[in-house]
């Protein structure tokens, strides 16, 4: 579309957007034994999205979850279509977050290779939780501006329509471009897709810890990303710890930003939650 980086707006501007996309951000954390003792940093209410293992599947997802809202935490599960097994598991799930007072979920497909049962997609779940008697008031669908490996942008852009009326919000893939986020962020607006976006934003990361934690959950869980994106593979190279500082810049430096659903960040901190949001605090204080 060929929008790109804008610097002719004020550093004010600039500033006021990335303390409001990162106030309005929240991290994805991937259940792991006793992960949730590392959280003491997050104030009560915070807001943690749980992983859907592809191996482990939806019940570890679970079980994190109710420790997380014991604790005081705001949660929405991912719950992936391929590790449902058919309707009367949706809806015992459903009823398990009821039971939490969940009220928050997200749906994406799954990486499992194989579905478990019924349910192959996030649109044939998104279907089925539609006729569930539930009472989740935000529902999430996975979106990917940066491409597919397996799905042209036609047919991705075409899967979003079709699951748009069914959700109420978008989380991104892990996006490392601001030009090519932000003229995907206005081309979905010009299709009609007016879902508020969460942007998949890479939080500050260990390099050793991302490769241990990577070696524990699966390499494709966790390191899918780098093979693809070969810069940012560079910068984890070059230096022991990635920071996205650049990123967030450039995304609130783009030139249409304002005019985009953009509503804050979906942060892959790899469960190092108190590196992210230290990092996530000090830049607000010094953006203010």
């Amino acid at each position: 579309m060929g929008n790109e980086i804008n610097t002719s707006k004020s550093s004010r501007e600039i500033s006021k957007r990335i303390i409001d996309n990162l106030e309005n951000a929240y991290m994805e954390v991937i259940p792991f034994p006793n992960i949730e003792d590392k959280f003491q940093i997050l104030k009560p209410n915070t807001r943690l999205a749980v992983t859907c293992s592809p191996t482990k599947g939806v019940d570890e997802t679970l079980q994190l979850c109710e420790k997380l809202v014991s604790l005081g935490f705001s949660v929405t599960p991912h719950i992936a279509a391929k590790c449902v097994s058919n309707q009367k598991h949706l809806e015992s799930i459903i009823k398990k977050l009821d039971s939490m007072n969940v009220d928050s979920i997200f749906i994406p497909g799954g990486d499992r290779p194989e579905p478990m049962g019924d349910f192959h997609n996030a649109y044939q779940l998104l279907a089925a939780l539609k006729v569930c008697n539930h009472n989740m008031r935000s529902i999430g669908i996975a979106a990917h501006p940066e491409g597919h490996p397996d799905i042209d942008e036609a047919h991705l852009m075409e899967d979003l329509e079709r699951k748009k009326d069914l959700a109420d919000y978008i989380v991104t893939q892990m996006c490392f471009d601001a030009n090519i986020l932000g003229d995907w962020l206005v081309r979905i607006k010009q299709n009609g897709i007016d879902l508020p976006v969460w942007a998949g934003l890479p939080g500050v990361i260990e390099r050793g810890r991302l490769l241990r934690t990577s070696l524990r959950i699966g390499v494709g869980d966790s390191l899918r990303f780098l093979r693809k994106k070969s810069q940012v593979a560079a910068e984890l190279m070059k230096s022991s710890i990635y920071h996205p500082d650049k990123l967030v810049e450039s995304i609130s430096e783009y030139e249409d930003i304002e005019s985009t659903n953009l509503s804050g960040y979906h942060i892959f901190c790899f469960n190092q939650v108190e590196m992210t949001e230290k990092w996530r605090i000090e830049t607000i204080a010094r953006m203010q």
